[in-house]
């Protein structure tokens, strides 16, 4: 493990991560234009798309596809239940249930920074699993709607009113227009628009692309510093949201990531698929599904469910989950 932890720090994309923190904490000036980050975004998001439809086009639908995508629909659905349970008895039920969301949810950059780090590794994975990273992140948050409207049925009419953003009130919230913001997101349409037209143009596509596509770890170095610049202006959060919070931003990727190596295991998926099922079982969203819930769950306070996700879990993930996970699954 530790020479995998050594090549993972050294990095280039890992060591912006660290310059970025470094950076954030000094309060230097540095900043990423919002525009040049979102277009590394959408970027990373179709560039990982497309390459899952070439891989996917070159091996057709296998039985192995079948079961990991069976496998994230499992942990999309438990995750965010199990999470609720534990939350509940720490935080107001809202809190509690947008929590849940960004942790039953997953990261589309902590994925992409998996598969990068998987060539890295020489590891083969499939390129179903871009499909398995888009659906897991709807389930998480149509649970917490749900969740969100059971709370809120059963309280009082003015005790729903807790941390509302102004002019929220006790006003019905429209599940059909969350779920079809949920379900339309732009980055979620990128990415599957990726796959379809990487399976559709297969191995020709791929050729034609590739002067594209090369430029994904240059691009993901770029992204990756701008998130060490998020996480260094959002560590004070995490300080002041206590012990508790901070664990369970460690803790519990941990655990849903055992969770997917033993589902992993029961179905006999690979070396590879193992490792991207584990990352995105123990990754949280930090964009999609805080925008949704924001919307959603009003009532819940914006800074714990954010703050959770990109400053604990997500450096976490990056420094250390990968190659504690890859070193684990190795060895299973």
């Amino acid at each position: 493990m530790n020479s995998s932890l050594f090549a993972s720090l050294i990095d280039p994309e890992i060591l912006l991560f660290f310059f970025g923190i470094l950076v954030g904490a000094l309060r230097s000036n540095l900043e990423v234009p919002a525009a040049a980050a979102k277009f590394c975004s959408l970027y990373l998001l179709l560039v990982v798309g497309f390459k899952g439809g070439t891989s996917l086009a070159a091996t057709g639908f296998t039985p192995a596809m079948g079961w990991a995508l069976l496998a994230a629909a499992l942990l999309a659905l438990a995750v965010p239940a199990w999470s609720f349970m534990v939350l509940r008895r720490r935080m107001s039920p809202f809190d509690a249930a947008a929590v849940a969301a960004t942790y039953g949810s997953v990261s589309a950059v902590t994925f992409i920074t998996a598969t990068a780090y998987a060539e890295q590794q020489a590891i083969a994975t499939g390129g179903y699993m871009a499909v398995a990273l888009v659906l897991m992140e709807s389930p998480a948050i149509i649970m917490a709607v749900l969740l969100a409207s059971y709370v809120r049925s059963r309280a009082n009419s003015n005790a729903v009113t807790h941390a509302a953003p102004a002019g929220t009130g006790t006003e019905p919230l429209s599940l059909r227009n969350v779920l079809h913001e949920a379900f339309t997101d732009g980055a979620h349409l990128l990415l599957l628009g990726g796959v379809l037209i990487g399976f559709l143009t297969g191995d020709e596509g791929k050729q034609a692309m590739k002067p594209f596509t090369d430029l994904q770890k240059g691009v993901l170095a770029f992204f990756l510093l701008d998130m060490g610049l998020l996480v260094a202006k959002r560590a004070k959060d995490v300080r002041s949201n206590g012990v508790f919070l901070g664990a369970f931003g460690i803790l519990m990727p941990l655990f849903n990531a055992a969770v997917a190596m033993g589902l992993a295991k029961l179905f006999g998926l690979s070396l590879g698929d193992t490792f991207l099922l584990t990352v995105l079982a123990a990754s949280a969203s930090y964009i999609v599904v805080p925008a949704v819930v924001r919307y959603a769950i009003p009532e819940a306070n914006p800074s714990l469910y954010f703050t959770m996700s990109l400053a604990v879990t997500f450096p976490f993930n990056i420094l250390l989950g990968l190659p504690l996970y890859l070193w684990v699954i190795e060895r299973w």
